[in-house]
């Protein structure tokens, strides 16, 4: 090889280096979702909850009104789902004599807090509710991500809402300094949608949001949405994002929509899928998470025939289910001769077994 070939295979290695740094290649799914005064006696369903929260990996959460509700909601994924869960929640904010906190949810096997975690100090005073952050990483290759999030006051009017809107510009360059060559996510509820000019000193720094379109608050009748006021903001030049959505969570929970308000949450969750990530908001046959009973496989009320269609489940491991009745968690499995964490991994990921309770 001559010296100008070599000189143009290394320029090349190089500019190919330097592509793979610039976008953060981390495979996770990412969600935001207003929970509705999570941790209030409201009759809110925490099972249905944490059935939808588990199509995420890294959730960060609004109107958290106590860090024990927090703990529930993992408690009651790590049930469903067989798999470890942790949370933490900031101080609770506010000017008056409402508050609330914030709160991140995260999947152990995949995600991890590395740390950051601070309620913004909000220098000029402009937040109701000063934003939280925190770093994160991807478990499988060490990418991590700077997250905010906000519930943007809702005041009499938009003017009351765009002053916090057009500060969340300060929070992003903030960011830079405290979690430096660290991607950056701000998630909420910000009570405008994307298209607002409130927005545009944000744009200005680079960043975009995830959901363009749509509506994220329930209305009272089945299949009606009003407006769209969750979103996920990132700079898609350093943050490989390869798909975002509104989860429709009442469909997915076979309820309707004044149900969902009623026992989960006036807003619809969002996600936003970092590389390879795949959400999990349906089961591999597409029904609702919720399937009935007749589409899925009780533990404690199966029969042999039916336990036995499990993966890695014949006659013998069907009985001793039965006989080890009754069952909390698909991870509790484990304790049947034969099945391994394995094995218990794939029937839970098979979406065969109903959720418990």
């Amino acid at each position: 090889m001559t010296d100008s070939k070599r000189l143009i295979a290394a320029l090349s290695l190089g500019i190919a280096a330097l592509s793979l740094v610039g976008t953060a290649q981390a495979d996770i799914t990412i969600g935001s979702w207003n929970l509705k005064h999570l941790g209030w006696n409201n009759g809110k369903n925490i099972g249905q909850v944490a059935e939808i929260a588990q199509g995420a990996d890294l959730w960060a959460l609004q109107e958290v009104m106590g860090e024990g509700a927090v703990t529930e909601l993992e408690h009651a994924l790590e049930a469903q789902t067989g798999e470890s869960w942790s949370s933490m929640a900031s101080h609770e904010v506010g000017r008056s004599s409402y508050k609330e906190s914030y709160a991140y949810l995260w999947r152990d096997s995949t995600v991890e807090y590395t740390k950051g975690a601070v309620v913004y100090l909000d220098p000029n005073d402009l937040f109701a509710r000063e934003p939280y952050l925190a770093e994160f990483r991807d478990k499988d290759d060490g990418d991590r991500v700077a997250m905010a999030t906000v519930h943007i006051v809702y005041g009499d009017s938009r003017s009351d809402r765009t002053p916090e809107i057009r500060e969340l510009a300060s929070i992003w360059d903030w960011m830079r300094e405290v979690y430096p060559d660290t991607p950056r996510v701000i998630a909420g509820d910000y009570n405008l949608p994307p298209d607002s000019p409130a927005w545009q000193p944000l744009r200005d720094q680079g960043a975009q949001p995830a959901i363009t379109s749509g509506a994220t608050t329930l209305g009272k009748t089945n299949g009606d949405y009003a407006n769209l006021y969750d979103n996920l903001w990132f700079d898609p030049d350093v943050l490989n994002v390869t798909g975002s959505a509104i989860v429709k969570y009442p469909d997915l929970l076979g309820i309707t929509n004044k149900q969902g308000r009623s026992t989960v949450s006036d807003h619809a969750p969002i996600y936003m899928t970092i590389g390879d990530a795949k959400p999990g908001f349906a089961s591999a046959k597409g029904q609702p998470a919720n399937a009935p009973k007749s589409d899925c496989i009780d533990l404690n009320t199966g029969s042999a025939r039916e336990l036995d269609e499990l993966p890695n489940v014949g006659p013998a491991r069907a009985q001793a289910i039965i006989e080890g009745r009754p069952w909390s968690s698909i991870r509790e499995l484990t304790r049947v001769n034969g099945i391994g964490h394995a094995s218990m991994s794939e029937i839970h990921d098979s979406h065969l077994v109903c959720p418990l309770r």
